[in-house]
């Protein structure tokens, strides 16, 4: 369940492209934390730390995927998300 939930996350993450699909990915990250176990970042503070470590080390994401440069709304996304997977 755990991995069907992953990929549902991923596949909103996705498709981030403006305000409405950026608050469905938002919603569906919302849900997955109630599965703790998932994430790597389990207190707010280590949370926003791996997100800005993330944006630090990637450029905001721009060195990983070229597209996160013009789609605001999806660099916003994987900046979240990575608060929840990046160390």
């Amino acid at each position: 369940m755990a991995k069907e939930a992953m990929s549902e996350l991923s596949k909103l993450l996705e498709e981030v492209k403006d305000e409405k699909s950026f608050l469905l990915f938002v919603k569906s990250l919302i849900k997955d934390r109630q599965s703790p176990d998932s994430w790597e970042n389990n207190t707010i503070s280590d949370f926003l730390e791996s997100s800005v470590a993330w944006a630090e080390d990637s450029d905001f994401g721009i060195n990983q995927d070229s597209e996160l440069e013009t789609n605001k709304w999806k660099q916003f996304a994987v900046f979240l998300y990575c608060g929840k997977i990046y160390e």
